[in-house]
């Protein structure tokens, strides 16, 4: 068997074992693991690191835990509007979509405009309509509500404020992402968000923007990012730490401990990514208190965390 290797993550920010019941630390770590489980699988019959980063991201926006896909966020209207990118580091196409809603998984929508349209970036009822003749599922309204979203947002809706997925004191970033390198020796990565609680404007974070929150290079690496948007869009996150790795020749744990723990901290920038280079090295950094994390490679057994390490946040093949 040939090397393959995949990483995803569920969100960063304040996640604390204090901030977390038992009971409920558990059902992260097995919907972590359910993800990573489905991408390896398809990786591991030598399929395509395209469709094993797809599938976990599937995986993870039908789980109500993590802000994307069924367990979005409300917005400042009580809706859910939903973002998602993917990318190919083979031929460099890509797939992004914006502010839909309706989309059971807006992944396998970003993936239809990748494979099946001459553009990369939709938006709105434009991307709806591009999903219908697709034959993507929809879903109604009550698949996407949650009673613990709807708290979190009934206590800011009369307000102009917004909220990173949680209460203000409990931030967390809420995206779910994978990164893989296939047999073949091919990278992909893939993003999803519900976006931030009370979002208002049709705001926009880093997540569907290519280069930003979701970049894919054969020559390089495959990252997808989770934080607050606003600042990986100003940074340009993804793509610095291809370009780092390309023009500097930086590994990927250098390139992206520079791009999180310096040049994000010292802009304000609070969040982590997922990267995985073209020898299959995987790395898991972030700045903030936790980030949902679990990577697993064909010559090393899963790896599932949610708080700070001790030891650094990268695994290197033997």
């Amino acid at each position: 068997m040939s090397d393959f290797s995949i990483a995803i993550h569920g969100g960063a920010g304040t996640i604390t074992p204090a901030s977390m019941t038992p009971d409920l630390e558990q059902k992260y770590k097995a919907a972590l693991r359910n993800a990573l489980e489905k991408g390896a699988g398809i990786l591991s019959k030598g399929g395509t690191a395209l469709d094993a980063v797809e599938q976990a991201v599937v995986v993870l926006e039908d789980t109500p835990l993590f802000n994307a896909g069924k367990g979005s966020v409300f917005t400042k209207h009580g809706q859910h509007e939903m973002d998602a990118a993917i990318m190919c580091g083979k031929t460099l196409q890509a797939g992004a979509v914006a502010g839909v809603q309706s989309i059971r998984n807006p992944i396998r929508l970003a993936a239809a405009i990748m494979q099946y349209s001459d553009h990369v970036f939709m938006s709105g009822h434009g991307a709806e309509e591009f999903a219908r003749k697709q034959n993507l599922e929809f879903a109604p309204e009550e698949y996407f509500f949650d009673m613990l979203r709807y708290k979190q947002w009934s206590e800011v809706r009369d307000s102009d404020i917004f909220m990173l997925d949680h209460t203000a004191g409990d931030e967390k970033f809420g995206t779910v992402g994978a990164v893989a390198m296939d047999q073949h020796g091919n990278l992909a990565a893939a993003t999803s968000t519900g976006g931030m609680t009370n979002k208002n404007y049709n705001r926009i974070g880093d997540t569907p923007v290519i280069g930003a929150g979701t970049y894919a290079n054969n020559h390089t690496c495959a990252v997808s990012c989770t934080g607050h948007g606003e600042y990986f869009l100003r940074a340009v996150v993804a793509y610095d730490v291809s370009c780092l790795m390309e023009y500097k020749g930086y590994s990927l744990q250098e390139a992206c401990q520079t791009v999180v723990m310096d040049k994000l901290v010292r802009l304000g920038g609070e969040g982590g990514l997922i990267a995985v280079d073209r020898a299959g090295n995987v790395a898991m950094p972030f700045n903030s208190e936790g980030m949902y994390r679990a990577c697993v490679t064909n010559r090393s057994d899963a790896r599932i965390a949610i708080y700070k390490d001790k030891v650094p946040e990268v695994s290197q093949k033997l």
